[in-house]
């Protein structure tokens, strides 16, 4: 009996989550290497950052700079070819998307579970990031610190 041919126009993968996994991969990959990793997922992250359009480049500084700050013990590294941060167990605890990875409106300030956001049975784990401001840094700062506690 032969298989059944998937239909990608509508139930696969879009271009953009298909290069995010295969960013992914050769993180993985690249991690694997000896030596000098911590150095080598700073670099990844600034060069990240680099490639982004202005808009989302300008938020994406502001962030790795208020994380870095408020939560020096993470280490930075990218992640589906985002920037990330991640404890000393090596899990992602938050993490930028900008807006044009996937063609979004807005850029994203994430956690993953290894955050301590935890607050009853429902809480918020993703936030939209449209500009920076003092009040908008000091709610990142808030939840970096929480998420690290």
């Amino acid at each position: 009996m032969p298989a059944k041919k998937a239909n990608t126009e509508s139930e696969g993968f879009s271009a953009e989550e298909r290069a995010a996994m295969k960013e992914r991969a050769a993180e993985l990959r690249a991690e694997g290497k000896a030596g000098g990793r911590k150095a080598d997922g700073l670099q990844a992250v600034l060069d990240r950052i680099a490639e982004m359009a202005p808009e989302d480049r300008a938020l994406a500084e502001r962030v790795h700079v208020t994380v870095t700050a408020t939560a020096p013990e993470l280490s930075p590294k990218t992640w589906y070819g985002m920037p990330a941060y991640a404890n000393a167990d090596g899990k992602v605890v938050v993490f930028f998307q900008d807006a044009g990875k996937f063609n979004y409106r807005y850029s994203t300030l994430g956690f993953q579970d290894a955050a301590h956001l935890d607050d009853g049975d429902l809480w918020p784990v993703s936030y939209a990031l449209l500009r920076w401001s003092p009040a908008v840094e000091q709610q990142v700062v808030e939840l970096v610190k929480a998420a690290i506690s």
